[in-house]
């Protein structure tokens, strides 16, 4: 048995070039999209219900494409065969994405883009876990943090440099794609294949017997172990029939609510997803009983109920984390222009000033998240990692509820940077203590799942803070930043319950 080796700084770079590419296409999709949806033809109401679509693609396609890559082994390798096939299928989608010819294939293009860059991503984040020991993981999802904080900030401002840098025109005919648009997108196209071909080419990883070693030694050093309850499937047949059921009650149980007190038909897809969840779960258990327990589903069903106790408590912290973020991403222009600006007509000269703005503000709070992201490592190697993402969490929390008592755009630099060091330690914080608690041989697997509390969080700030907000707050979106906030201060106080079981002070010393 020996230890894992350590990296030096430019193969930890070289690992991690990839998510530059990766980023660089979410940005493009996170700013573009809904613009594309709109020039045609798309109903502004609807708009998340056109996005819905690609993280319930994820939310099924992650635990997938994580189940068999942790089983692949072939000359191009265990995680790079699925950064190359997302690569061309994720450049493709984004290069014809703009010359879609009506909504609905646009749409459908969203789909095939989300699903592609997913198909990357997560293997990405497992290919990190595979190849650096415990004490540089930290350092190694740091690194994928500045390059997705440079990916989002390039990518966001393309299209005005396009227009206002080399004079490509940033306006087209009704129902057409602007030439500024097109142009990003087939420059991120390209930027998204060479970065995860950079990665590919400059990386090697370890055959599975060389990973098993590693872990061996990792065990036997531990003073706390990987505790993995490794009930089979015949096993946990009680337990797929219990989730299965209460899934599938509360499922139904929501879709009627939705339908006989005539609520937004975006709250379907809560109900949709639990009573796919249900059937999902009863399938597993017919295959399970008829013994046919070497397939993909119930390989997976058995993972997820198996799933280590780190995980779990991380779920939690995860959970609150990202529903803060998507109220962030889907509410911060309403908020901004109608709490600082004054203005909802979305029309008016002040609404797209602030709207500008926003965008700006975002710029920022990515370009000082790439910055802060290798303070991060240095904090928690002083502290813990537990402590370094609680104290970034509260900062967050703080700056989320700050937005909605400062009066002057200027000021709202201020929250940004403290959202660009939450951010920061979202993107890596979570991964390092989760990879420590994991076997070599599912690490794919439990990242794909360990998705399910990015995605699902996404889904419910997508349903039902519109609700909220015209319920209850009279359509105000300050207060939806005012949830986030309180949602980042519950998820601070819930790293509390975490066990790091891999952090330095569980090791033995040598």
């Amino acid at each position: 048995m020996k230890r894992k080796p350590t990296l030096n700084f430019w193969q930890i770079w070289n690992m991690s070039f990839g998510f530059l590419g990766i980023q660089f296409g979410f940005a493009l999709q996170n700013a573009n999209v809904s613009r594309i949806f709109q020039t045609l033809g798309g109903d502004v109401d609807r708009l998340a219900v056109y996005w819905l679509a690609a993280p319930v693609t994820g939310l099924i396609l992650q635990p997938i494409v994580g189940h068999y890559s942790d089983k692949t082994w072939n000359r191009l390798g265990r995680r790079r065969p699925y950064f190359l096939i997302g690569a061309l299928l994720a450049s493709a989608a984004l290069l014809f994405m703009p010359n879609s010819p009506s909504l609905w294939v646009a749409v459908g293009m969203l789909w095939i883009m989300d699903g592609s860059i997913n198909i990357t991503m997560e293997p990405f984040r497992a290919f990190v876990g595979d190849m650096l020991p415990s004490e540089q993981r930290t350092t190694g999802f740091a690194m994928q943090s500045f390059f997705i904080g440079i990916g989002a900030v390039v990518a966001s401002v393309l299209p005005y440099v396009l227009d206002h840098w080399i004079g490509i025109a940033n306006t087209a005919l009704p129902g057409e794609i602007p030439p500024t648009v097109k142009y990003s997108f087939y420059i991120g196209g390209s930027v998204f294949l060479l970065a995860v071909l950079w990665t590919i080419f400059r990386t090697r990883e370890y055959s599975p017997e060389q990973l098993r070693e590693f872990e061996a030694y990792e065990h036997r050093e531990s003073t706390i172990k990987k505790s993995i309850r490794s009930r089979s499937a015949p096993e946990l047949v009680p337990a797929f029939l219990r989730n299965g059921t209460i899934a599938l009650f509360f499922g139904l149980l929501f879709i009627l609510i939705v339908y006989f007190r005539e609520l937004e038909k975006e709250l379907y897809i809560i109900g949709g997803g639990l009573v796919l969840f249900g059937v999902l779960m009863y399938l597993a258990t017919v295959l399970t009983k008829k013994k046919n327990v070497k397939n993909g589903l119930v390989e997976i069903f058995t993972d997820m109920v198996n799933m280590p106790a780190t995980m779990k408590q991380l779920a939690v912290v995860q959970f609150f984390s990202w529903f803060a973020l998507f109220a962030m991403w889907i509410y911060t222009t309403p908020a901004v222009t109608s709490h600082i600006y004054g203005t909802t007509d979305t029309g008016s000269a002040m609404y797209n000033e602030g709207a500008n703005w926003v965008g700006v503000l975002f710029g920022i709070y990515n370009g000082f998240s790439a910055l802060v992201a290798f303070l991060l490592p240095v904090l928690a190697k002083h502290t813990s990692r537990k402590w370094t993402h609680a104290i970034a969490l509260l900062i967050g929390g703080l700056s989320f509820l700050s937005i909605g008592m400062i009066k002057t755009p200027m000021m709202l630099i201020l929250p940004m940077l403290g959202i660009g060091f939450t951010w920061a330690s979202i993107l890596s914080m979570p991964y390092a203590i989760l990879t420590g608690s994991l076997p070599s041989d599912k690490m794919g697997t439990y990242m794909g799942i360990f998705n399910f509390f990015i995605v699902i969080p996404q889904i419910l700030a997508a349903s039902i803070l519109g609700f909220f907000m015209r319920q209850f707050f009279n359509g105000q979106a300050i207060y939806a930043l005012t949830a986030g906030g309180i949602s980042l201060l519950v998820a601070a106080l819930s790293v509390g319950l975490v066990n790091d079981v891999d952090s330095p002070g569980a090791r033995k010393t040598d």
